[in-house]
C-alpha cells in the first residue's frame, strides 16, 4: 500500500513539475543551446533550440522574445523565409524599443543578405527609428543605401539597353524621318540667318550643372569611405 501511495506521489510531482513548465522555461533552454560558439556544432544546436522556442510559442503566441529567438534559429539553418515570418511576428507583439530595434535591425540583415537593398533600407530605417543610437545599424543602412543605389544604375542601365535593342529598328525609322525632315527645314532657311535654339543649355549652365554633380559625387565617395573604414560588420543581434 505504502508502494502505491508513493508511486502515485510522485506520479503527481513528476506532472506538477511538467506543468510548470512555461515560455520562459523554454526559451532558456533554447538560449542555452545558442551560446554553442563552435561553428560545426551550431547547426545542430540550433535545430534543438528551434524546439525549445516552438514550444514556447506554442505555450504563449504573443511571446515576441519567442518568435524573435526562433527567427535566429531558424536563420542559422539558412531558413531565411521562415525566419522573416517569425520576426514579423515579433514585431507585433514586442512593445519595447529597444528590442523591436534589434528585430528590424535583424530583418534587414536578411533582406541585405538577399540584395533586396529597397527592403533592408526600409527596416534598418524601422531600427533606428526605435534605437538611434545603435552604430551597427547606421552602418548596415548607409552600405545598404550605396548597394541600392550602384544596383539601380547597373538595373536601368540594363534596361536601356534592352530598349535598345528592342526598338532598334523603329529608332532608325524614326531617325530616317526625322533626317528627312530637317533636310527640308534646312533648304527652307538656307538663306535666312541661324537663330540660338532656346532650349540648348548655355555652355555657363552646363559647367555649373557639371560641378555640382561633381561635387555631390565626391560627398558621396567621402561618406561611403568613412562607412566602410568602420571595423564593425553586419550581424545579428543578440538572443535574449
Amino acid at each position: 500500500m505504502m508502494k502505491r501511495y508513493l508511486f502515485i506521489l510522485f506520479a503527481h510531482l513528476i506532472a506538477f513539475t511538467a506543468m510548470a513548465q512555461n515560455d520562459r522555461d523554454y526559451i532558456r533552454r533554447g538560449n542555452r543551446l545558442m551560446k554553442d560558439t563552435v561553428p560545426e556544432r551550431l547547426q545542430e544546436k540550433s535545430q534543438k533550440a528551434q524546439v525549445q522556442y516552438q514550444k514556447a510559442v506554442e505555450y504563449d503566441n504573443t511571446n515576441a522574445i519567442a518568435h524573435y529567438d526562433l527567427g535566429n534559429a531558424l536563420l542559422v539553418q539558412n531558413k531565411a523565409e521562415e525566419a522573416m515570418k517569425e520576426y514579423d511576428t515579433a514585431t507585433r507583439f514586442e512593445r519595447d524599443k529597444g528590442r523591436l530595434a534589434q528585430m528590424y535591425h535583424n530583418m534587414g540583415v536578411v533582406m541585405q543578405g538577399a540584395k533586396q537593398f529597397d527592403k533592408a533600407v526600409a527596416y534598418y530605417k524601422q531600427a533606428l527609428r526605435n534605437d538611434p543610437t545603435n552604430d551597427e545599424t547606421r552602418y548596415n543602412y548607409a552600405l545598404s543605401l550605396y548597394q541600392l543605389k550602384k544596383q539601380q544604375q547597373e538595373g536601368g542601365g540594363q534596361n536601356n539597353q534592352d530598349q535598345d535593342e528592342n526598338g532598334q529598328d523603329e529608332k532608325q525609322q524614326q531617325d530616317k524621318q526625322e533626317q528627312q525632315k530637317q533636310d527640308k527645314q534646312n533648304e527652307q532657311q538656307e538663306e535666312q540667318k541661324p537663330q540660338p535654339d532656346p532650349n540648348q543649355m548655355s555652355r555657363e549652365n552646363a559647367e555649373q550643372l557639371l560641378n555640382a554633380a561633381m561635387q555631390d559625387e565626391k560627398e558621396t565617395q567621402e561618406k561611403m569611405q568613412r562607412v566602410l573604414a568602420n571595423p564593425q560588420q553586419k550581424r545579428l543581434q543578440k538572443q535574449w
